[in-house]
C-alpha cells in the first residue's frame, strides 16, 4: 500500500470521455484504488481540474466534488514548505512552470511513492533530483 499523487491531467482525462487520456487516466486511478494506495493530489491540482467545469457551471463542478467525495482523493493544502520546493524545483528548472512545480514539490513533500501525470514535458523524476517515480500516462 503506497500513496499515489495526481497532475490535473489524469483527472481532467477522467472525466472527459473525448480526451486523448481518458482510458490511461481511468486504467491507472482504478489501478491504484484496486491495489488499495492512497490517492491524493495538490490543491493547485485540484483547482485546475475545476477550471473547465466552472465555465460550464454549477453541476459540472458538482460531477467533480461528488468524484473527489466518492473515490476517496485526499486534496493537499500548500503550505511553505511545499512553496519553498515548488520555487527551489521551478529555479533549477526553467522550462517546468510554476503549477507543475507546486504539484510535483506536493508530492516529494509526501514522500509519495509515484506521481501520475499526462504531461509529456515534465523531467524526469533523476534529472528533478527526486525518489519518487513520475509516470506519463
Amino acid at each position: 500500500m503506497g500513496l499515489i499523487h495526481l497532475d490535473a491531467g489524469v483527472i481532467i482525462g477522467l472525466l472527459d470521455a473525448a480526451d486523448a487520456h481518458h482510458e490511461s487516466a481511468t486504467e491507472a486511478l482504478a489501478g491504484a484504488i484496486r491495489s488499495g494506495n492512497r490517492v491524493a493530489m495538490a490543491a493547485s491540482a485540484f483547482a485546475e481540474c475545476l477550471v473547465g467545469p466552472s465555465r460550464r457551471g454549477r453541476g459540472a463542478v458538482e460531477t467533480v466534488n461528488e468524484l473527489f467525495a466518492r473515490l476517496p482523493i485526499e486534496v493537499v493544502d500548500l503550505d511553505a514548505d511545499i512553496a519553498r520546493v515548488a520555487a527551489s524545483i521551478r529555479a533549477k528548472h526553467t522550462s517546468v512552470r510554476l503549477p507543475d512545480a507546486l504539484v510535483i514539490a506536493t508530492a516529494a513533500h509526501a514522500e509519495a511513492d509515484q506521481l501520475l501525470t499526462t504531461d509529456r514535458r515534465w523531467p524526469t523524476a533523476r534529472k528533478l533530483g527526486l525518489v519518487i517515480t513520475i509516470t506519463t500516462l
